[in-house]
């Protein structure tokens, strides 16, 4: 019976060892069965000892849609990744340059206890999400931060439109990111310099005929019923990422659903005089008390934005990460991991938020200290989350229309862009632990 449950390795032993030697042949077959076949994990270590932080994201999510079980381990060595070890798994790390490590379970309870003392947490990933962006299908002369780092880790993501967020497609996934969109349908406020621009009037003629095509009298009108919509879908638990203009304008649209706060140029009437007593806060996302800029020909769409203060300030300024309990803050604390708690500051069509347009419920995961500017903000509504970034791209300080997109392989321990991986892991997160 002994022999028969052996292993094949244990069975080679038996031919090498003589049948007389009691001992020998005992002693040998404990030590083969005492000894793990396979690797126990794989630890992903998030630390500044990564050779390419971004890439290591695509390795975990790729994991996930190998069903493999993915353990975020927050705050430990900035945020590791612990896998059921998958040999397929390892290669992908040698082959996009992720650094690793095999542990056994001794390590592993190890890792465990220090988790379990500190101020750390392990987050189990159940899913890779579904993920979708919400961007124009028309040609735009800039880039988007988060379809650079969803190509270059390998995350796979649909591009959605007007018609599908009204067709209710939203529904169909987990994460959904808006381009730099300007949901008060002022094409970016860019009329003044570029209205004559071939890429400005073709945008304005798409935009128009899915408007008409849509049934709305103005692309303002269908820009607003699309923000409620983004409302409705996180309202019903979907996760919702931001940046630049679109962290800004589609709380304004939600703020001004049926005023009228565009100019001539847009929609061929001016705007609504009495704007600012139709403003209704109550179905924002983030902000409050917050006025448009209803002025056509000025390259600003409300006073949340601090785009001119931080450009006063110049390039060698660093927003700060804010330190939460792991334990009982899961969701912060995992928005937030990084391998420093520093990061470049970059601009956009909204750079950043002033603090005191922010709502009292609106948690704060970054800010310029000693500044009025918020950088990283997140929050929930109903029963989905919400989360905003100011600024364009991490690694471009002032990208301008027409710049060349930024080249992530130059850039595979960004900080900035980690901030946007986070949040497309995060609703992979375990539900029932998260919102409590």
């Amino acid at each position: 019976m002994f022999l028969v449950r052996w292993s094949h390795i244990s069975r080679y032993a038996l031919r090498l060892t003589p049948y007389g030697s009691g001992v020998r042949f005992w002693a040998l077959g404990i030590l083969l069965i005492s000894v793990p076949l396979f690797p126990a994990r794989l630890l992903i270590y998030m630390d500044t000892m990564q050779t390419d932080h971004l890439h290591a994201y695509g390795v975990a999510y790729q994991a996930l849609l190998l069903e493999k079980k993915v353990e975020w381990l927050l705050n430990y060595r900035g945020g590791s990744f612990l896998i059921d070890y998958d040999k397929g798994i390892e290669n992908i790390c040698r082959k996009k340059g992720v650094r690793c490590s095999i542990v056994n379970e001794a390590s592993v309870r190890q890792i465990y206890k220090i988790i379990e003392d500190e101020n750390m947490e392990k987050v189990i990933l159940e899913e890779a999400p579904k993920i979708a962006v919400y961007v124009p299908p028309h040609f735009s002369p800039w880039d988007d931060a988060v379809r650079l780092i969803l190509d270059y880790a390998g995350i796979p993501y649909d591009a959605i439109w007007d018609e599908e967020v009204l067709s209710g497609a939203l529904s169909s996934y987990d994460w959904v990111h808006l381009h730099h969109e300007d949901f008060t349908g002022q094409y970016g406020k860019f009329y003044r310099s570029y209205h004559n621009a071939d890429w400005y009037k073709r945008e304005v003629s798409i935009n128009e005929n899915m408007a008409k095509r849509l049934g709305f009298l103005s692309v303002w009108k269908l820009k607003h019923a699309v923000a409620l919509k983004i409302r409705e879908y996180v309202e019903e638990g979907g996760f919702l990422f931001a940046m630049c203009s679109a962290t800004e304008t589609v709380d304004i649209a939600l703020s001004a659903y049926d005023a009228d706060i565009v100019g001539i140029p847009f929609d061929g009437t001016p705007a609504d005089p009495e704007y600012r007593n139709k403003l209704d806060y109550s179905g924002t996302f983030a902000f409050r008390d917050f006025t448009p800029d209803v002025n056509a020909l000025i390259y600003n769409h409300s006073d949340i934005d601090v785009t001119r203060e931080a450009q006063s300030r110049g390039k060698k300024i660093y927003f700060t990460l804010k330190n939460f309990d792991a334990k009982y803050d899961p969701i912060p604390t995992m928005l937030s991991q990084n391998h420093t708690k520093y990061i470049k500051e970059f601009l956009g069509q909204n750079t950043g938020f002033r603090r005191n347009f922010i709502k009292d419920d609106v948690v704060v995961l970054g800010d310029i200290e000693g500044s009025e500017e918020v950088k990283y903000i997140y929050g929930d509504r109903g029963k989905g989350f919400f989360t905003f970034l100011g600024g364009h791209d991490p690694e471009d300080y002032a990208h301008l229309v027409g710049d060349p997109p930024t080249d992530l392989k130059n850039f595979p321990n960004s900080a900035g862009y980690r901030l946007i991986l986070n949040n497309i892991l995060f609703p992979a997160a375990k539900t029932k632990r998260l919102k409590t």
